[in-house]
C-alpha cells in the first residue's frame, strides 16, 4: 500500500485497514498484536512494508495513533478519530465506524466516476467518428463526384475543406488535442484545477444542488462518527469541517462554528445556515432533544447517499440517450449532405 514516496491511502484501502483493525480489537486482541497478525497475513510487498513500519513504531512508542501518523499516508481525519478512540477507550468502535465511513466514501467516489465515465467515452467516440468521416470518408466521396463530373457544394464542401485542413495540419491538431487533454487532466487531478471546476459547476442550479448534497452527506457522515465517539457538538463540528471542500458550503460551516462558539444550539445553527434541508434539519433538532443525534446524523447521511445515487442515475439516464441521438444526427447530416446530391446526379444520368 505504500511506495518509495508515500502516497495517501485510497478510501477502499482505508476502509479495509479499519475493518480489519475493528474485527481484531473487538476480539479482545491489542492493537500491537493485531498489527502483528495483519503483518503475518499480508501478501503484497507494499502492504508488508507499511504494516512492518507501523509495528516497529508501536513497539517503540506503544501508541497506535503515533504509529499511523509516522507513516505519512493515513488521512488526517482518520488519525484524529484514532486519537480520540484511544483517549476515550473506544478504539474498536471508532475503527468500526471509520470502516463504514470510508466504505461509503469509496461508494460515493465510484458513483461519481461511473456517472462521468460513460458520457466522456461517448463524447470521445463522437469526436473520433466525426474526424474519420471528414478526413477519410469525405475525400472518397469527393473522388466519386469528380468522376461523375460534378463538385461538392454547401455543407459537404465545407466538411471536405475542414478534413483537408486537418490532414494538412495533422501535427498542429495533435498538439492542440494534447493541450486539451492536459488541461482536462489538470481540472480533474490538480487541486487548483479541481477548485476551478467546482467554482464553475457551482454557477449552475443542478450541479450546485448536487454539490451541496455531497458536502452535506460528508458532513452528516462525519458528525455521526464524531458524536458517537463522545465529543461535544462544538468539537464534532471542528473535527468534521475539514471533510468539506473549500467553497460556499465550507464558508457556511465556518459561520456555524462561530455561532456555536457564541453559545447557539448546533442544530438550529445548521438549519439557519442552510447546511441541511428543512426536513433533515428538523430531524437533527428532534435527535438532539432526545439524545440520539449521532443516530439521526447517520440516518441523514444514509438518506443523502440515496438521494445522490438517484440523482446521478437520473442524470446518466438522460445524458446517455441524448449523446446517442446527437451522434446519430451528426453522422446522419454528414452522410445526407453527400448522399442526397449524389443520388440526384445518379438519377439524372
Amino acid at each position: 500500500m505504500s511506495s518509495k514516496k508515500p502516497t495517501p491511502l485510497s478510501h477502499a484501502e482505508a476502509a479495509s485497514f479499519c475493518s480489519q483493525m475493528a474485527l481484531i480489537l473487538k476480539s479482545g486482541i491489542s492493537s500491537v498484536e493485531g498489527i502483528s497478525i495483519m503483518l503475518d497475513d499480508a501478501k503484497e510487498l507494499n502492504e508488508k512494508k507499511l504494516l512492518s513500519h507501523i509495528y516497529k513504531t508501536m513497539l517503540k512508542t506503544g501508541n497506535f495513533h503515533e504509529s499511523l501518523t509516522d507513516t505519512g499516508i493515513f488521512p488526517e481525519y482518520l488519525l484524529q478519530m484514532v486519537k480520540i478512540g484511544e483517549q476515550t477507550g473506544k478504539l474498536d468502535e471508532v475503527m468500526d465506524s471509520l470502516a463504514g465511513y470510508y466504505e461509503r466514501e469509496y461508494n460515493l467516489s465510484q458513483t461519481i466516476k461511473h456517472a462521468v465515465s460513460y458520457p466522456l467515452i461517448m463524447t470521445v467516440m463522437m469526436i473520433f467518428v466525426i474526424l474519420i468521416l471528414i478526413t477519410k470518408v469525405m475525400p472518397v466521396f469527393y473522388q466519386v463526384f469528380k468522376q461523375l463530373g460534378s463538385e461538392m457544394t454547401g455543407l459537404s464542401r465545407a466538411l471536405l475543406i475542414a478534413g483537408e485542413f486537418l490532414n494538412d495540419h495533422f501535427i498542429v491538431f495533435i498538439c492542440i488535442l494534447a493541450a486539451i487533454i492536459a488541461f482536462v487532466v489538470f481540472l480533474v487531478k490538480a487541486s487548483a484545477g479541481q477548485k476551478m471546476t467546482r467554482a464553475f459547476l457551482y454557477r449552475f442550479a443542478r450541479t450546485k444542488e448536487l454539490s451541496d448534497q455531497i458536502s452535506a452527506y460528508r458532513f452528516s457522515n462525519g458528525m455521526a462518527l464524531t458524536l458517537s465517539s463522545g465529543l461535544t457538538p462544538e468539537e464534532c463540528l471542528q473535527q468534521t469541517m475539514s471533510l468539506s471542500e473549500p467553497g460556499p458550503f465550507q464558508r457556511r460551516l465556518d459561520d456555524c462554528c462561530r455561532l456555536v462558539s457564541d453559545g447557539e444550539d448546533l442544530c438550529h445553527v445548521l438549519q439557519k445556515q442552510g447546511i441541511f434541508t428543512d426536513i433533515y434539519a428538523r430531524m437533527a433538532i428532534i435527535g438532539s432533544r432526545t439524545g440520539v443525534l449521532d443516530e439521526v446524523m447517520h440516518t441523514i447521511a444514509g438518506q443523502y447517499e440515496t438521494d445522490i445515487d438517484e440523482k446521478f442515475a437520473g442524470m446518466t439516464a438522460k445524458v446517455e440517450p441524448a449523446l446517442v441521438i446527437i451522434l446519430s444526427l451528426i453522422v446522419g447530416v454528414i452522410l445526407l449532405s453527400v448522399m442526397l446530391p449524389l443520388m440526384g446526379i445518379m438519377s439524372s444520368l
